[in-house]
């Protein structure tokens, strides 16, 4: 009853409610990242939902699309700007997803949505983190967010997927809150956000 009702009632009500509130900053955000970014403030991509369902989800920009002289995107260490590493690192980033959990492709806490292109490279076990909707946040956020290795990710998103409850989902959006203010784990050691997921058959540390 919680997973089919309750959550997915109480996902629409406060994130409309929050899209309300925040309506302010987020045109205040998307302004600045517009002058910053040289461009749109918003960046579109597609990522796998419940049952591997794709759909767009939407974060403020932090990257600027600048390229080499081969016409590659240059590393995100070089592309992130000031204003969007400040945006990433108090979660700014991901206020636009409210939309997200507004249209039910989302939830407020589950596993995150990763690439699409990871998907034929998950094992059974790792398959298991598409049973729920994706989450704005969720247990691997608050277990080291983008700090820990892509096999503890996995562990943590299946492991709420077998536990999930409303006890649990207070417990997470409490620990991010104050993750969000500490801006611990938002990204791996020398680098300026996370690796890619190779396989199983390769080092994802």
């Amino acid at each position: 009853m919680y997973v089919k009702i309750v959550k997915p009632f109480f996902d629409s009500l406060f994130a409309l409610v929050l899209l309300l509130i925040a309506s302010s900053i987020i045109i205040l955000v998307a302004i600045v990242l517009a002058l910053a970014n040289g461009g749109s403030p918003f960046f579109l991509q597609k990522r796998p939902g419940k049952n591997g369902k794709i759909f767009t989800i939407i974060k403020f920009k932090t990257m600027t699309d600048k390229k080499d002289t081969c016409g590659n995107l240059l590393t995100d260490a070089e592309r992130i700007t000031a204003v969007g590493r400040f945006v990433r690192s108090t979660s700014l980033d991901e206020l636009p997803q409210l939309l997200n959990v507004l249209k039910a492709d989302m939830s407020f806490v589950g596993p995150r949505p990763l690439l699409p292109q990871y998907l034929p490279l998950y094992n059974d076990f790792q398959k298991q983190r598409h049973k729920v909707k994706p989450g704005i946040t969720g247990w691997a956020q608050v277990n080291g967010r983008n700090a820990i290795s892509w096999q503890q990710k996995f562990e943590y998103d299946v492991w709420y997927v077998n536990h999930i409850g409303l006890v649990l989902d207070l417990k997470i959006l409490f620990l991010t809150v104050k993750k969000v203010f500490a801006k611990e784990g938002i990204s791996q050691e020398g680098q300026a956000t996370t690796l890619y997921f190779k396989g199983n058959d390769f080092d994802n540390t």
